[in-house]
């Protein structure tokens, strides 16, 4: 405990030395707002990282605002002059895609404008039970009672999803349970009405780190096995990766296989002209300040790499943003980025 909280405060110094020299800057910045996640979400983390150690290099002031999640950050980006980024997990705005393409007019209209600017980091997908349970693997799930997770969330859309794909069917009604978080970890382990507890975030992920030495008398991860006969499906959408005993050290005593889904940092090309150049700017000090992020951000930061690749069907980049993120990787190759 005494090891995170020194890591912790180390942190808040070293942002905080790298902010008093931006302190004359945020009179002249444009405002704009980003949609996140939760008070305890990986998601308002990154945001907050961007706000501190990319925006004042763009001119930018960005301001950071707390959400459900993905589901509600795609909406936002929808709603007005107010939110012109959001951090969207990958999955979720491939699901609207989806819609639109089997001619659902209200998703098509919903994506229609949305852009992306980058991908960022992985989040991973913790799939827990009670230690007693005979499951070992994600595709023994099928007839268990699923929290996946709050109405509306991302979570409960990525929980979803990988189960029609593992079973090519919707989870029943009466096993899919839609409790908070903490609630339904509580719920697994004493009156036992709930199974597996969906939880999508990045390792580590606080609600996990911080369980106690006698974790692993009550809950367990399950594994990705690579034999599932729906292996192939899932990994059209999902990637595999790894959950690390030393992310979870009160919880795992060894590595274990996982899936993740990509977030994608989103805008939306209807955005206000005075909004246009900031945001321009903005993708370009995000890409010249990623070995900043590294060193001072979130340890999900380390994963990113400046880069435009393909997305899947439907994705398309914000022309003003990939340009100057072009810019930038062309500049970092030639060795010319001030990093």
């Amino acid at each position: 405990m005494l090891t995170k909280l020194a890591s912790g405060l180390a942190r808040c110094v070293a942002i905080a030395a790298l902010l008093a020299g931006q302190v004359n800057a945020t009179a002249a910045d444009t405002a704009v707002g980003i949609s996140a996640g939760s008070e305890r979400s990986t998601l308002i983390d990154a945001a907050r990282d961007l706000a501190v150690l990319v925006a004042p290099d763009a001119r930018v002031s960005l301001d950071v605002l707390a959400s459900p999640g993905s589901v509600e950050n795609v909406r936002r980006l929808r709603g007005g002059r107010s939110v012109a980024l959001a951090l969207v997990q990958a999955d979720v705005f491939q699901a609207y895609l989806d819609l639109a393409a089997a001619g659902d007019a209200e998703a098509a209209e919903l994506v229609r404008p949305l852009r992306a600017v980058m991908p960022l980091f992985s989040e991973e997908i913790h799939f827990v039970v009670r230690a007693d349970s005979p499951m070992k693997f994600v595709d023994e799930i099928r007839d268990a009672r699923i929290n996946l997770g709050e109405r509306g969330s991302g979570s409960a859309l990525t929980a979803a999803s990988l189960y029609r794909l593992m079973f090519e069917a919707p989870i029943p009604d009466a096993r899919a349970l839609n409790y908070a978080e903490e609630d339904a970890l509580v719920r697994l382990v004493t009156d036992r009405s709930v199974d597996v507890v969906v939880l999508v975030g990045g390792q580590p992920l606080r609600l996990l780190e911080d369980m106690r030495p006698e974790a692993r008398q009550h809950v367990k991860l399950l594994r990705f096995s690579e034999g599932h006969a729906a292996r192939d499906r899932v990994l059209q959408r999902y990637a595999r990766t790894t959950l690390r005993a030393d992310s979870y050290p009160n919880l795992l005593a060894r590595d274990v296989e996982a899936l993740a889904v990509r977030i994608v940092l989103m805008t939306t090309d209807d955005a206000p002209a005075s909004q246009r150049d900031p945001l321009a700017r903005f993708a370009g000090a995000l890409c010249r300040n990623l070995d900043r992020l590294k060193r001072h951000g979130h340890p999900k930061w380390r994963e990113v790499e400046p880069r435009l690749n393909d997305l899947g069907r439907g994705w398309v980049y914000h022309a003003a943003t990939s340009r100057s993120i072009a810019s930038c990787i062309a500049d970092r190759v030639s060795g010319t980025v001030v990093r």
